[in-house]
């Protein structure tokens, strides 16, 4: 395509989008409204994911030693734990520094000070890398010689898995539907553009005009539409995260929740919103052009 071309096609693009001004308004604002939904979406799942993993990383099992062995052969188990494949990190805590660490908590009450440590065990604090294995990895410490026993909240893993499954699900499912919505509209804005120029199209056919050199201003039309309603969207989800982050931020009732800062999500974000607009555009263009062009 040399250049001159392409400054016709975009010259008839722009156009067209002008010639259209209510539908092609319509069309990006439908695009503008189906990405913050979709962005929000992915965001949401985002932040689910980072906190489930800070979540992950704090998630822990306590592996308490036999009592019949010696310090010397309860800390020897450190290597056994950390060779199983899903174990991060195993942390021993003997009995004097376990006994410590309760009594931290009584410091008001001289009933516990008399405590013997050794009515306490050996213990390992067990750091997971997937807390979604974490049934299969008790067991397996649980088979270790000289664990006795091992304890851990499983419902609290499976609950993450859970919803981070959910999550990712519904978020793939929404913007699956969005993307076929927004196609539709501009399917359907590219098709009355191709209405309303039909005899121009006639025209154009009969002096020996090709199908491309009649499709691209359409092609033109559908990507500039795409694009900013890509680069409209990115700019409103931007502010929304962000006022978002600063109510979450003065919430003391949800201090519970870290929001990722956008700085980090901006790029990844952007580069989702420009591709889809581009397919969005192209897609629609070539869909109904295809279709409809037959002149």
């Amino acid at each position: 395509m040399n250049r001159n071309r392409f400054g016709y096609f975009a010259k008839e693009g722009i156009s067209s989008i002008f010639n259209h001004g209510f539908m092609s308004f319509a069309s990006i604002g439908v695009i503008v409204a189906c990405l913050i939904i979709m962005g929000s979406f992915t965001l949401l799942s985002l932040n689910v994911s980072a906190m489930i993993e800070k979540w992950e990383s704090e998630n822990q099992m306590l592996a308490f030693v036999d009592e019949t062995l010696s310090d010397d052969q309860a800390k020897a188990l450190e290597s056994k734990i950390e060779e199983i494949p899903n174990v991060a990190d195993a942390i021993f805590v003997s009995r004097d520094q376990a006994l410590s660490q309760y009594l931290s908590k009584y410091n008001d009450n001289d009933l516990f000070k008399d405590i013997d440590s050794k009515v306490l065990r050996h213990r390992y604090i067990v750091y997971l890398k997937d807390i979604s294995m974490m049934k299969d990895t008790m067991q397996q410490v649980d088979d270790i010689v000289g664990i006795a026993n091992v304890s851990a909240h499983i419902e609290i893993s499976e609950g993450f898995t859970t919803v981070s499954r959910i999550v990712a699900t519904v978020s793939i499912i929404i913007i699956v539907v969005l993307l076929i919505v927004s196609m539709f509209i501009m399917s359907n804005t590219i098709k009355l553009a191709t209405f309303d120029r039909r005899e121009e199209i006639a025209i154009m056919k009969m002096v020996g005009a090709t199908n491309g050199f009649i499709r691209w201003p359409f092609v033109f039309e559908g990507l500039i539409l795409g694009l900013l309603g890509a680069l409209i969207a990115f700019l409103a989800q931007w502010g929304l995260y962000a006022l978002l982050t600063v109510e979450i931020t003065k919430s003391s009732k949800i201090n519970v929740i870290e929001v990722l800062p956008f700085g980090r999500l901006a790029l990844p974000l952007l580069g989702i919103f420009i591709f889809t607009g581009f397919v969005v555009g192209i897609g629609g263009s070539l869909t109904v052009i295809r279709k409809y062009l037959k002149v």
